[in-house]
């Protein structure tokens, strides 16, 4: 029995009603995966800098680990600050992604969110690599976008996605938790093929309101594809 509930073709965006870990055992391979979902520095001993200059330890995490966690130990309460390396993430909190761990972005969203003493103003991206692959592009580890949040409480700016997915590259890629459709928004904006699977039918229509409405309404400067031919399939 099929796990799609709805399928939906929009130009080159593909919108897929379903629970993305059944529908993704139909779908065949893609290359870029961009989603939101709900929510040892120095091995080799080379050193740091023009003059190589080490740091004793740094070999691996196991004496900071040991030393971090002993200093918690000495605190029967207060609140400790560690700087660590992106380039560890996994290996410092471990993760089932640790494995293809590239490093990560860091989204600045110009303006604090909702909380206490401690309001985020920041989101984190963390890159996966696969079989070898390089980003497309060269870029910072800052991405600076106003946020937004017009119809998903976690909506994405339409400019981060396009500026992500320059920089992840890939002819098709994939969306697996879509929800009110940026990443595929910004795929008819960039001319790119989009995959993107939903689970709540509200922000599923949504998704393809918004897809249209970029085909409908393309960027002057974004050589864009044929015009869109829409296909529906209720299941």
């Amino acid at each position: 029995m099929t796990a799609i509930k709805k399928d939906v073709t929009i130009g080159d965006c593909r919108l897929i009603l379903g629970d993305c870990l059944e529908v993704m055992k139909e779908l065949g391979p893609v290359d870029a995966v961009v989603t939101d979902p709900p929510y040892g520095i120095d091995p080799d001993g080379a050193g740091y800098g023009r003059d190589g200059r080490g740091i004793k330890n740094d070999f691996n995490e196991e004496v900071m680990q040991m030393g971090v966690n002993m200093a918690l130990s000495l605190m029967p309460r207060g609140i400790a600050a560690m700087f660590y390396s992106a380039k560890i993430t996994p290996r410092v909190f471990g993760g089932q992604m640790a494995t293809s761990y590239f490093g990560e972005i860091i989204w600045d969203k110009k303006a604090p969110g909702m909380g206490g003493r401690l309001r985020y103003q920041h989101e984190n991206i963390a890159l996966m690599s696969i079989g070898g692959a390089a980003l497309a592009d060269n870029c910072f580890s800052i991405l600076t976008h106003y946020r937004c949040g017009k119809v998903h409480p976690h909506e994405k700016p339409i400019s981060l996605m396009m500026e992500l997915l320059g920089i992840v590259g890939g002819e098709c890629v994939l969306d697996c938790f879509m929800g009110s459709g940026t990443t595929l928004v910004a795929c008819a904006k960039m001319g790119r093929k989009g995959i993107g699977i939903e689970l709540d039918p509200d922000y599923f229509e949504i998704a393809c309101k918004r897809v249209q409405e970029a085909y409908d309404q393309p960027d002057l400067f974004v050589e864009q594809p044929a015009p869109p031919e829409q296909t529906g399939m209720d299941i």
